[in-house]
């Protein structure tokens, strides 16, 4: 090997072990910076800040719409309907015949009471006739007081037969004035029962025939209220309703009336709540469901927290993490915040626990307050004290307490394997 291709070989050599100095130095350079970058931790919680906002309580209850005014139109006889004069959905008038039953059965009872009544009269005349003459017999000595007494009892009999042949008749003739159905109201036919040739017994009850509603521009919404929120109802709150019917339109009701008779059902108590509803377009139709909210309060720009907030509660590993957590901060900073540390992992221990005062507290101010969770700047939770004001599925109101608008309050744990818990 000459000269000239030594040096070549050796130059060669110089680069390769530069390149392969480069690459092992950058290796460890970045090694090196990996091992002094922070570890991140994944977050664990989802929080929302707390802020400022309008807040609307409502009661959700489930209705069916009717009728204000729903007339059943029954018969008081019995009898074959011979004609038929009104039909479903007909608009009747005060007084309009709705249908006739059969009237031979009453013409023949009439005519049988007019032929009593006759006969009664008859009676009578007889029976006057009688006592005038007794009288004169009596004075004469030809029949004894008690005769007279006698003739003067037929008159008082045949007098008390004719008042009551006269009932009879009038009786017949409200049977066949009652055999012609008519209407009581103004109003729309929604429901018959009764078809031409049937037969109407009124025996034992009275039948229904008919169903008139006295006016479909004016509706109502009898709901049923649970008993946990008729507290917050009072007579001419607004509301608002959905139909199945109609999905994209909202329509308007108002609170008429809380009807203190309570319905229970498998030990649920429930009252019905009458909501007045206008129905000018009588797009609404009686019987639909409505799905009703009544408005029981509003806020304006209050601070407020998503009402998640109010639900959440440290898992167990996570309060055994905490309780780690602080002991070890112990541990680094010796005595004095020993103890502060141990305070504070018995403050999280304790607010997963009930109070022991609980019992003893009033249950307005068991209901209004609760503990809440918000982040430290160390991203650890720490339990805040509130009470609350108007609250529904979405944000709750913040009375007072430790907390102010911007402070991040958890909503919920995050579960690095499954997911939002």
């Amino acid at each position: 090997m000459g000269l000239t291709e030594t040096m070549a070989f050796l130059t060669k050599k110089k680069i390769v072990l530069a390149v392969g100095l480069l690459i092992i130095c950058g290796a460890s350079a970045a090694w090196y910076s990996k091992s002094k970058t922070p570890v991140v931790e994944p977050p664990r919680f989802r929080v929302a800040a707390a802020d400022t906002g309008n807040i609307t309580q409502t009661v959700t209850a489930t209705g069916t719409i009717n009728p204000v005014a729903l007339i059943n139109i029954g018969s008081q006889v019995s009898g074959t309907v011979s004609e038929l004069k009104a039909d479903f959905n007909d608009h009747v008038k005060k007084g309009q015949v709705l249908l006739k039953l059969d009237p031979t059965i009453f013409n023949a009872q009439i005519r049988q009471g007019e032929a009593q009544l006759a006969s009664a009269r008859a009676n009578l005349r007889l029976a006057q006739a009688t006592h005038q003459r007794n009288q004169t017999l009596v004075t004469q000595s030809f029949i004894s007081p008690l005769a007279l007494d006698q003739s003067k009892r037929e008159v008082d009999v045949a007098q008390a037969n004719i008042q009551l042949a006269q009932a009879q008749l009038a009786r017949a003739q409200a049977d066949l004035d009652n055999s012609v159905i008519r209407s009581p109201i103004d109003g729309v036919i929604i429901k018959r029962t009764v078809d031409l040739g049937q037969t109407v017994a009124a025996s034992f009850t009275t039948p229904t025939l008919f169903q008139i509603a006295r006016d479909l521009t004016k509706m109502q919404i009898d709901t049923s209220v649970s008993e946990a929120d008729v507290g917050a109802l009072k007579e001419g709150q607004e509301a608002r309703f959905v139909v199945d019917a109609y999905p994209d339109k909202e329509f308007s009701a108002r609170m008429r009336q809380f009807r203190l008779a309570a319905n229970v059902v498998q030990n649920v108590v429930t009252y019905n709540v009458v909501l007045d509803v206008d129905n000018k377009e009588e797009l609404l139709k009686p019987g639909m469901t409505a799905q009703v909210r009544l408005l029981v309060g509003n806020r304006q720009q209050v601070l407020r927290i998503p009402t998640a907030a109010l639900r959440f509660r440290l898992s167990d590993e996570e309060v055994e993490k905490q309780a780690k957590l602080a002991k070890a901060a112990a541990a680094s900073a010796g005595g004095s915040a020993s103890a502060s540390a141990s305070a504070s992992a018995a403050a999280v221990a304790e607010a997963q626990q009930p109070e022991d005062d609980a019992a003893f507290r009033s249950k307005s101010e068991l209901a209004r307050s609760f503990k809440i969770y918000t982040l430290d700047a160390k991203n650890q939770p720490v339990s805040r004290d509130i009470r609350i004001g108007l609250s529904n599925f979405r944000y709750t109101e913040v009375l007072g307490g430790e907390l102010k608008k911007g402070d991040k309050v958890i909503t919920r744990a995050i579960n690095d394997k499954q997911g939002d818990m």
